[in-house]
């Protein structure tokens, strides 16, 4: 993706099931968590570069020591940071006790981070500034281990306001009204519940408080309590929490927006938000890993009993195809092959604008992200030309066979990001500047005024890239025709489920659509929307319809990628230029397990979505430049 859009989060949960002892003998090692924490984080880190967290439950520490440990970072390399600094602390730790550093009982009890329980986060900033505030894990304490609570997630809720209003009405008092603290205090409070629940139970029983401590740790109903929690949760969520008392669990949202990866064994159990990056820790095979299923929770006690349970009723599975077009790194099996056939499913057009071209074409790709769609447009370029040598073939004109197979497609190094520029005078004209030089082009290989150049990107979001830069450096190179390709079709609707897409007025689709509204004497139809989007407003989420939708029924796919074209050429170059966006038919026919497309439909899997896309044309009518939620 040539623009820059961000995706919120990545998630790493990890529970040793064997004594340190045991990781000291068999891999020399017995700070073996920690090591595979931070790999497991950095084999992510593709999903957060805003700021980074780590916490730890020791399970065998003593009253009077301190057991629950959080460490969290907004620099600029965060998990550098973090982990120098952890690393600090378990030295400094080690050498204050020299005389028992060595006994690994010890370290269990005492030395902070070298715990059996662990939960990474790594963020990237949806909503909120980019500061350590920001930052996940959060935490809930309390002087009862099994009210303690630290979470961790990849989410974003659509009604943060009306659950908030709930815990008001509970007698809370959040610190904060983020989607975030409302979760934390929502699974605090039937946390607390279960708790006085459990005590009332043993307490009756005749059990001293003492004893009661041990056996509420024994006979929480984790189930129970994210149930109560997050029955009226609207959003996409991955959500990953720790106990004091050494309990864990991961609940994931009854559509599967959010991505969740588990895999266990004798030695040691972890969750993840991409599937490679146990794959590579572990040096296991796909199939022994799971993907945690839409609507249940995967539950690790403390006796290490490691359950996967229905917290709420799956809903159809809608999971993100943005994870798959962009988001989630390519190495993935699965990805890798969506990816291709993205690519593949573009031949067909692509040769068609070109007039089947092949020798007068150049094909590229930017950014990095959208090789591997690139390699699969190839391919079918590829098909196509083996077909047209076959025909020539059978029909035996030598001449024209001889000047036929030496045509093959032209692949080149076009565009290249310079991803070291740095701005220092930080004024809007300065910025402007920047964005026009983040790409650097390859000289020498467009013949002026003769080639066509197709150049595959991920997507269009803004298209603001594109316009202030990439359109420009590739049109120095002198080519006949510039044909921009995107692997994703037209981004038409705000996201409120985790992608940093949520203000209208910023989708380059929905101003080309306002724009042929606009040309073909239809504003009227805005303002219409506007009042009905005004009426829906506080209605109850099930009863809102999205608006928007009717803006785009008006005008063709192909009329909204001209116009599209039309606003993202700049006036002052020379090439012919035209975009090319991949179908909703084709999106599903490459990607046909992941079929989130609310971008690029409207069809949220969440009602809350309906009311966060007429929030966001509410805010576009009235000039507000704020989130819809």
């Amino acid at each position: 993706m040539s623009d820059e859009i961000h995706e919120e989060c990545g998630i790493v949960l990890i529970r040793l099931l064997k004594p340190f002892s045991y990781y000291q003998k068999k891999y020399g090692s017995a700070y073996y968590g920690i090591h595979k924490l931070y790999l497991l984080m950095e084999k992510q880190h593709n999903r957060g570069q805003d700021g980074a967290g780590i916490a730890d439950v020791k399970l065998s520490s003593p009253p009077g020591v301190t057991y629950m440990h959080l460490a969290r970072s907004a620099a600029q390399n965060a998990l550098e940071d973090i982990f120098g600094k952890v690393q600090h602390r378990i030295d400094t730790t080690i050498n204050e006790h020299k005389d028992v550093s060595a006994d690994l009982e010890w370290q269990a009890k005492y030395v902070p981070f070298l715990s059996e329980l662990l939960l990474g986060h790594l963020r990237y900033g949806t909503y909120g500034k980019n500061n350590i505030d920001y930052c996940h894990p959060f935490e809930r304490h309390n002087n009862w281990r099994t009210k303690n609570l630290m979470i961790a997630g990849n989410f974003n809720l659509t009604n943060v306001d009306e659950m908030f209003d709930k815990l008001i009405e509970l007698g809370q008092h959040p610190k904060e009204k983020t989607d975030t603290i409302t979760i934390l205090e929502k699974i605090g409070h039937f946390l607390d519940k279960e708790n006085e629940k459990l005590f009332r139970k043993f307490k009756s029983e005749g059990h001293d408080n003492e004893q009661i401590s041990g056996l509420i740790a024994d006979n929480l109903n984790i189930k129970d309590v994210l149930f109560h929690a997050s029955k009226r949760w609207d959003g996409g969520y991955t959500i990953a929490g720790l106990l004091g008392h050494g309990d864990a669990f991961v609940l994931r949202d009854p559509n599967g927006i959010r991505p969740a990866f588990y895999y266990h064994d004798d030695e040691i159990a972890v969750v993840t938000s991409e599937r490679p990056a146990i794959q590579t820790a572990f040096n296991v095979s796909a199939d022994k890993i799971h993907e945690l299923k839409p609507g249940h929770a995967l539950i690790i006690k403390k006796d290490k009993t490691i359950s996967e349970v229905s917290v709420n009723p799956a809903q159809e599975k809608l999971s993100c195809s943005f994870e798959r077009i962009y988001f989630s790194r390519g190495n993935d099996t699965d990805i890798y092959k969506e990816r291709k056939n993205l690519g593949k499913l573009l031949a067909a057009p692509v040769l068609k604008t070109i007039d089947y071209d092949l020798e007068n074409t150049v094909f590229s790709f930017i950014p990095n992200t959208a090789e591997v769609a690139f390699l699969g447009m190839m391919e079918e370029v590829e098909h196509y030309l083996d077909g047209v040598k076959q025909k020539e073939l059978e029909k035996g004109d030598h001449a024209k066979l001889k000047k036929i197979l030496a045509i093959h497609p032209r692949v080149e190094k076009i565009a290249l990001k310079d991803t070291k520029l740095r701005t220092f005078i930080t004024n809007d004209i300065n910025r402007a500047d920047k964005a026009a030089h983040v790409y650097d082009t390859t000289y020498g290989v467009i013949r002026a005024k003769k080639d066509n150049l197709v150049i595959l990107d991920d997507s269009i979001v803004r298209g603001t890239t594109l316009k202030q830069s990439i359109l420009r450096i590739l049109d120095r190179l002198g080519p006949k025709r510039i044909i921009v390709v995107s692997s994703a079709p037209q981004i038409r609707f705000p996201d409120c489920y985790g992608i940093d897409m949520a203000k209208l007025g910023d989708l380059i689709a929905f101003e080309a659509a306002v724009t042929l509204l606009k040309e073909s004497f239809k504003d009227n139809l805005l303002e219409e929307l506007y009042e009905k989007a005004k009426a829906q407003d506080e209605l109850p989420l099930e009863q809102i319809q999205n608006q928007v939708k009717e803006i785009y029924k008006h005008f063709t796919t192909e009329q909204i990628s001209a116009k599209i074209t039309e606003l993202l050429r700049p006036k002052d170059i020379h090439a012919d230029t035209e975009i090319i966006y991949q179908s909703i038919d084709g999106l599903h026919q490459a990607i046909p397990d992941h079929k989130g497309d609310w971008y690029f439909t409207g069809n949220y899997p969440t009602p809350g979505g309906n009311k966060v896309a007429n929030r966001s044309f509410i805010n576009y009518m009235e000039g507000k430049n704020v989130r819809a939620y």
